[in-house]
C-alpha cells in the first residue's frame, strides 16, 4: 500500500513505479484534483465548460501511459471533464491550461529522477503552481479518505486534444534569429527529444542532436545541474564549434547553457544577460532572481533601468512575485526561467529561443557577452549535514552579528565584500551554503570560517 506522506513532496508527487506510485494512486490524485481544483472556481467560472475539465499530459517514462490513464479516470469519476494532450514536455501543460481555460492541470513525469521514478505535477487555473501551502496537503487529505471506483463510475466526458501547433507558434514569437546560429543540444533522453523537433523543427538554426531518444532510458542523469551530466555536451560544442549548447532536463522545464568555448554558463550570469533583452522594451519593470544569486543580477537589472526583486528559492515563490509585481522576467539557479508572457510560467524552450535571440543579435560570441558578468567569485552550493538546523543558523547570525542580516530563505548575511546565504532543505536533515566574494582570497577566508561553524561538507 502506498504511503501517502513520503511520496507527497512540497511542491509535487513522486516515487519509484510502482512500489510508491501506481495506478490506485494516479486514480485518487485524478479524483482529488477534480474536487479540489473545482472548488476553487468562481460562480462564473463553473458556467464555463472550459473551466469545470482538467488537462492531463504526460512525459516518456514507460510508466506514463498506464499512470495517465488511471488519472484521467479519477478526474471524469469525480465529475470533471478532462482533456488529455499526450506526451508533452511540462511548460506545454502550463501553455494548454492557459490557451483552454481550463481550472487546472495534471503533468505526470518524475522530471529529472531516474527512470523508475513517476509522480505528478499539479497547476490550478492559469497554471497556479499547487503546492504543500497552497492546496497539496488538501489534495492529500482527499486522497487518503477515498476508494478507487470501477471505470463505469465515470461522470464526465474525456477528451484527446494536439496542441503542438498552437504551443510552437507561442515559443517561437520569443525567437529572433537575425543570423544562423549552429547549436548542440542535448535532451537528457527527456521531453526535449520530443519538443525541440516539434517547436525548432522549421526554425533558422542548426542543430546538433544528443540523446534525443526517449522512453528507454537516460545516458546520463537528466539533470543539467550536475557537472557529469555536461560532459557530452561540453565535448559537442567544442567538436563541432557550435555558438552554443543547452541541456535540458527530464521534462525540459529547465535548462543550462554551454558557451562556444564548452564552458557552462551559471544560470545566475544567464538571468542577468537576458534580464538586459527584456528591459529593452520594458523599461522601470521588474525582474525577479532567487537569492543564492550573484549580485551581478541586481546591479545588471538597475543598469538596464529595471526594479531587482530579490525571492525565496522555488517555483511556488517565484510565479507569485512575478504575478504580485508584474515582473517581466525572472530567473533562478536552479535553471527555471519565467516570462511574463508565457503566464508568468518557467519554459525550458522560451529559454532557449530567448538566449537565441539575444546571442544571434551580437556580433561577438557567447563566451565574450558572458565576460563582463563574472565580476565575482563562488562557492557553488555546499550541503552540509545538521541535525540542528536553527540552532546553527542562530549561531551564524551571532558570529556575523555586525553584517547586514535577513531571513528571507534560511539567512542571508551581507557585507560590503562578500555575503553568503545558508538555507535549510525541505526534505533531508541539511543546510546549503552559497557565498560569493569580490575575490579568490576573500572567498577562501570566509568560506573557512562559515565552515567552522556548519562543519564538514557532507559527503567529505
Amino acid at each position: 500500500m502506498v504511503q501517502l506522506e513520503k511520496v507527497f513532496k512540497a511542491y509535487d508527487i513522486r516515487g519509484v513505479y510502482p512500489k510508491e506510485v501506481d495506478e490506485d494512486l494516479a486514480w485518487k490524485v485524478g479524483h482529488a484534483c477534480g474536487q479540489f481544483l473545482r472548488s476553487l472556481l468562481s460562480g462564473y467560472e463553473r458556467g464555463q465548460a472550459a473551466s469545470n475539465r482538467l488537462l492531463v499530459g504526460h512525459d516518456m517514462r514507460p510508466s506514463s501511459p498506464p499512470l495517465t490513464k488511471a488519472v484521467i479516470e479519477g478526474v471524469t469519476a469525480s465529475g470533471a471533464g478532462c482533456i488529455n494532450i499526450g506526451m508533452c514536455d511540462t511548460p506545454m501543460v502550463y501553455f494548454a491550461i492557459n490557451h483552454l481555460g481550463t481550472c487546472g492541470g495534471i503533468q505526470v513525469t518524475a522530471s529529472h529522477n531516474p527512470i523508475q521514478y513517476n509522480g505528478f505535477k499539479i497547476s490550478g487555473a492559469k497554471a497556479r503552481p499547487v503546492g504543500v501551502d497552497t492546496g497539496l496537503k488538501e489534495i492529500q487529505r482527499i486522497c487518503s479518505m477515498i476508494r478507487r471506483m470501477p471505470i463505469e463510475a465515470s461522470m464526465a466526458p474525456a477528451s484527446q486534444a494536439d496542441l503542438w501547433e498552437p504551443y510552437r507558434k507561442h515559443v517561437l514569437r520569443f525567437l529572433r534569429v537575425p543570423r544562423r546560429l549552429k547549436v548542440v543540444v542535448d535532451a537528457s533522453n527527456g521531453m526535449g527529444g520530443k519538443m525541440v523537433p516539434e517547436v525548432f523543427g522549421s526554425a533558422d538554426i542548426q542543430i546538433i542532436p544528443l540523446n534525443f531518444e526517449i522512453g528507454q532510458g537516460f545516458v546520463h542523469e537528466p539533470n543539467p545541474l550536475i557537472e557529469a551530466s555536461l560532459r557530452q555536451v561540453k565535448a559537442a560544442v567544442r567538436r563541432h564549434r557550435a555558438d552554443l549548447g543547452i541541456c535540458l532536463d527530464g521534462d525540459a522545464d529547465r535548462c543550462a547553457f554551454i558557451d562556444g568555448t564548452g564552458q557552462a554558463v551559471p544560470a545566475d550570469l544567464m538571468t542577468a544577460l537576458l534580464a538586459r533583452h527584456f528591459l529593452k522594451e520594458n523599461s522601470g519593470a521588474m525582474v525577479v532572481y532567487d537569492l543564492r544569486s550573484s549580485r551581478i543580477v541586481a546591479e545588471e537589472i538597475r543598469a538596464a533601468g529595471g526594479v531587482p526583486r530579490r525571492e525565496r528559492v522555488g517555483h511556488a515563490f517565484m510565479k507569485k512575485a512575478m504575478a504580485d509585481g508584474h515582473g517581466v522576467f525572472g530567473g533562478e539557479l536552479s535553471g527555471h526561467f519565467y516570462f511574463r508572457d508565457n503566464y508568468n510560467c518557467d519554459s525550458g524552450a522560451i529559454a532557449f529561443a530567448t538566449a537565441l535571440s539575444v546571442i544571434a543579435q551580437q556580433d561577438r560570441p557567447f563566451s565574450e557577452l558572458i565576460a563582463p558578468l563574472k565580476r565575482y567569485c563562488q562557492s557553488g552550493e555546499i550541503n552540509f549535514s545538521v541535525s540542528d538546523k536553527d540552532a546553527k543558523i542562530k549561531e551564524l547570525a551571532g558570529a556575523f552579528s555586525d553584517a547586514e542580516i535577513d531571513y528571507l530563505d534560511g539567512i542571508t548575511i551581507q557585507y560590503p565584500q562578500w555575503w553568503c546565504n545558508v538555507r535549510p532543505s525541505n526534505t533531508e536533515p541539511l543546510l546549503r551554503l552559497n557565498l560569493e566574494a569580490r575575490d579568490e582570497r576573500t572567498l577562501r577566508e570566509k568560506l573557512k570560517k562559515v565552515q567552522g561553524i556548519l562543519g564538514k561538507p557532507a559527503g567529505h
